[in-house]
Order: C-alpha cells, then sequence, then structure tokens
C-alpha cells in the first residue's frame, strides 16, 4: 500500500478497539525490535544460552534470531566427553566472522587450530591463542599456533623471564599477540602478558580477604641469600632470613628447600610496592616464654661464642637465646680492651648466669669463676679472742676475728694515751687480744675492746683463785698457806 493510498484511507474510531489494536500491534515490533542486538565487535564479552549442540559446533543464541558457534572441542575433558547441555547460559567472546558463522570462544584453553587470517582476528579482538612451544631460537622460542609460525621472546615466555628451555619446550600454553605484521608473516606472541592479567586478578583476590597476623599456606619458589620467596597462590611473598627460625642457620637448604610447601604468617603487606613480608618464626614457640625457669640465677651453662663486640661477647644458649658476657665478666683475671685478646668465634664457654630480662631478650652473664660466700662465726658478747689488725681508721682500729668476722675497736676503747698513732703503733697484721663488747647482728657490727682485756684477765683470775681457797678450805689447808697461795698471786700479778 502505498503511502498516499495509506493517508486516504479513513481511520476506523469504531469501539470495536481496531485502533488500539493497531497500536499494540506497532508496540509489540517496537518491543521486538529493541531485543535485536546491537552490532559485536571482535573481544566483547557475551553470555549466550546454548540452543543446540551438533558436530563440531555449539550453537548459541546471540539475542534475536542471531546465533554463534563455539568449538566444541572447548567443552570436552581429558576423556573426551562434554559437560554441557541446551538452555545452559554461558559466558563467552567474539571473535569474528567466520565463513557466515560469528564465531566464539569461552577461553578455557584460547583459540588454536587458527589460520593466518584468523590470528589476526584474534590480535585485534585482543584474545588469546594457544599455542605449542617447539624449539628454542635465537632470543626466544618458535611456536606453532595450529599450523602458522610464531616467536615468543625469552623475556615474554614467563612473568620473570626465561629459566631453562626444557621447561617449556613441548608445552602449550596460551599467548596474547602482541605484534602481528600481515605483510612479512610474523607473529609475536606473549605469554607473561596473560600471565600479568592473571596475577592482578589474584593479586585483587588477596587484598580482599587477606590481613597482617593471617596463617596462610605457600609454597617455596626460590631461596635467595637474603631470604625465601614463596608463592601464596600467584602471589609472591618473602621471608626474611631473620624470620626463618629464631636460631641462626648456617644452611638453609636443610630447613626448605625448592617446591616445600609450608605455612607462614603475613607480618607486613605493602600493597603499593608490591611487598608481602611473611615470617616462619612467629608460628614457633618463642624461646625466651620459659627462659626465667629454665636459666636461674647462679645457674652454670654451657654455650657457642657467636659474637665478640668491644663491651663483651654473645654465647649462644640454645636456638633463639644469646646469653651477653660483659668485658668485666670474662674471668681475664686482668684489664683487657678487647675480647678478642681472652676469647674467640666457636669457643664453647661456661658462665653463670646473673639476670634474665624475658621481657627485654636479655640474659646476663658471667665467666668469672664463682667464690662460695664466706661462713662467718659471730662470737659472743664478752668472748676473749685473739685478732690480728686488719686497718687502722682515724676512728679505731680493724681487726679480723678467728671465723673471719670483722671487729670494731672504738679509739676510746684501745687503751692507749690520747693522740697515739695507732697505724705506727698497730701496724697490718700485729696480733692483738680483744673482748667482744657488744654485737648488733642486724647490721652486722662487732664492738670490741683492747682496754678492757686486762679486767676481764684480773677478773678471771680473782675468780680463779676464789675457787681454788674454796676447795682449799674445804679439804683443811691452813690459813698460813693461804696466805702463801695469796703473796703467789700478787707476785706474779707484778
Amino acid at each position: 500500500m502505498t503511502e498516499e493510498k495509506l493517508e486516504s484511507q479513513p481511520m476506523d474510531t469504531t469501539p470495536s478497539g481496531e485502533v488500539n489494536a493497531q497500536e499494540e500491534s506497532f508496540a509489540e515490533l517496537f518491543e521486538k525490535d529493541s531485543k535485536i542486538p546491537s552490532r559485536i565487535e571482535p573481544g566483547q564479552k557475551t553470555t549466550s544460552t546454548i540452543v543446540s549442540i551438533s558436530g563440531d559446533f555449539v550453537y548459541v543464541s546471540l539475542g534475536g534470531k542471531s546465533e554463534g558457534v563455539i568449538d566444541i572441542a572447548e567443552f570436552r575433558d581429558g576423556e573426551g566427553k562434554t559437560n554441557i547441555n541446551v538452555g545452559e547460559n554461558i559466558e563467552s567472546y567474539f571473535v569474528a566472522v567466520q565463513g557466515g558463522l560469528k564465531r566464539l570462544t569461552t577461553l578455557r584453553h584460547g583459540l588454536s587450530t587458527l589460520s593466518f587470517r584468523e590470528i589476526r582476528d584474534a590480535f585485534e579482538a585482543d584474545l588469546p591463542i594457544s599455542g605449542k612451544v617447539t624449539k628454542e631460537l635465537k632470543g626466544g622460542f618458535e611456536v606453532y599456533v595450529g599450523k602458522v609460525r610464531c616467536f615468543c621472546p625469552f623475556s615474554q615466555i614467563d612473568l620473570r623471564g626465561f629459566r631453562d628451555t626444557a621447561a617449556y619446550t613441548g608445552e602449550t600454553f596460551s599467548f596474547k599477540v602482541l605484534e602481528f605484521q600481515e605483510d612479512d608473516r610474523n607473529v609475536i606472541l606473549s605469554r607473561r602478558a596473560l600471565l600479568e592479567e592473571e596475577q592482578e586478578v589474584k593479586v585483587e583476590a588477596l587484598k580482599k580477604h587477606l590481613s597482617v597476623g593471617m596463617d596462610v599456606p605457600a609454597k617455596v619458589r626460590s631461596i635467595q641469600s637474603f631470604g625465601v620467596f614463596v608463592d601464596l597462590g600467584g602471589v609472591d611473598g618473602l621471608i626474611p632470613m631473620s624470620e626463618i627460625g629464631w636460631g641462626k642457620i648456617d644452611n638453609i637448604q636443610d630447613v626448605l628447600q625448592r617446591g616445600s610447601e609450608v605455612t607462614v604468617r603475613v607480618i607486613a603487606m605493602d600493597w603499593e610496592k608490591e611487598r608481602l613480608t611473611l615470617s616462619l618464626k612467629a608460628l614457633q614457640p618463642d624461646p625466651f616464654l620459659n627462659a626465667v625457669e629454665r636459666y636461674p640465677v647462679d645457674s652454670l651453662v654451657r654455650g657457642t661464642i657467636v659474637r665478640l663486640a668491644p663491651f663483651g661477647v654473645f654465647v649462644n644458649l640454645e636456638p633463639g637465646i644469646d646469653g651477653l658476657v660483659h668485658i668485666s665478666k670474662l674471668g681475664a683475671g686482668r684489664r683487657i680492651k678487647h675480647p678478642k685478646e681472652v676469647v674467640e668465634v666457636g669457643q664453647i664457654v661456661e658462665a653463670y648466669v646473673q639476670d634474665v630480662d624475658a621481657s627485654n631478650r636479655r640474659i646476663s652473664l658471667s665467666m668469672e669463676q664463682k667464690v662460695e660466700p664466706e661462713t662467718i662465726v659471730l662470737p659472743e658478747t664478752g668472748e676473749l679472742l685473739n685478732g690480728t689488725v686488719e686497718k687502722v681508721l682515724t676512728s679505731g682500729v680493724l681487726v679480723k676475728l678467728p671465723g673471719g668476722a670483722i671487729g670494731f675497736i672504738p679509739n676510746s676503747e684501745m687503751g692507749t694515751p690520747r693522740g697515739t698513732n695507732h697505724s705506727k703503733m698497730f701496724p697490718f697484721g700485729t696480733p692483738l687480744q680483744v673482748i667482744v663488747i657488744e654485737i648488733n647482728k642486724d647490721r652486722g657490727r662487732i664492738t670490741l675492746s683492747r682496754s678492757g682485756v686486762e679486767e676481764k684477765l684480773e677478773k678471771e683470775e680473782l675468780t680463779s683463785y676464789m675457787k681454788k681457797v674454796q676447795q682449799d678450805d674445804r679439804e683443811g689447808v691452813s690459813l698460813g698457806s693461804f696466805g702463801e697461795l695469796l703473796k703467789a698471786a700478787m707476785d706474779k700479778k707484778s
């Protein structure tokens, strides 16, 4: 019907609703037309429904009457079985129109059976392709994508560059097309670009759930002189040497090997610098937790000297615990300028524990020979003793007594004229007979007297004499005899 004829037709406005029916028809057509998908660009991601499976292809609906195909090989498992059904929704990427068919891929394995033109389509769509590394060339590897010969530089074969030929030759990987030169039929591939994209996804996932203090499984990737790199599932972390264990480790190979699976604790994260610092030591018990019980003060310990310093030496007692022997406690018996004059690293020594400070992780040691304290016997008040001059003071004289105790004779108790030079009169070692006049046990002080000795002796002599007289009286000795005895005693005294 022409436009003129259409205009000449009268509009039916009867209650039968023909106008409404016409409006609904236009609305329905418009709605159907709005569902027709816009032009799909290479590399565009789409969610589609499987409408049929036939031969080598899986057919998916792209909306309206448009359909696309996906190689059925992408859905086959190792036994060649498919695990998809009609009606399932799948995500895929548009590659190109080939042979009148819109070809898509799920990217499970990357496109592999491609022609040179199809590789160009993958390059333009920024889609991965699958290729087999066949041999090493100068500067890189020969890679075949289907029957197309491509090249992958050493620097693009892995995240950390080329390791060794055997690790890649004969293997099939997914690659990204870095360069495509149609005239020269030159295709340069990169596996690293895809790995970096995968790593970014993994890093973002780790950022969301990883936190300091978390314990995570890891796998040892490489061992260096400064620490161990481990893989946390696509992201590397470093265990510094100081975080391997509490003790010094001479050979890291005795503790960890490449490929070892370990559990590590996250102790620091710096996503800006892409640094994850991990620890094995944090998962091991701290040896200082019960050091006070295991190393009581005054106990004798044995260890190996591990370091010399101007102020002393460090002695390793067990993994994670070093004690310090101050230079003054090396037991040299003389003044030394540096510990190397008397000891050396690696030497096994014995030392006494002087102090344990677990909170500051310090143990103080001494290599000086431990001298047992002398047992001092305190005399009794009034006891007469023979001692020797130890030292003369301005206020009196110190006297060493039998039993090791030191007593003090005030000048007033010396029995010498006032102003006497006691230093000349009583040099060191001079024997003196003294009497104990006072003992202060709380202060450990013994007060002696030299002048009281004579009085003490007289009293003892008189007491002895009176006992003898009483005995003679009982035995009938005459007074004359008593007089003679008294005279003899007085003569002796004079």
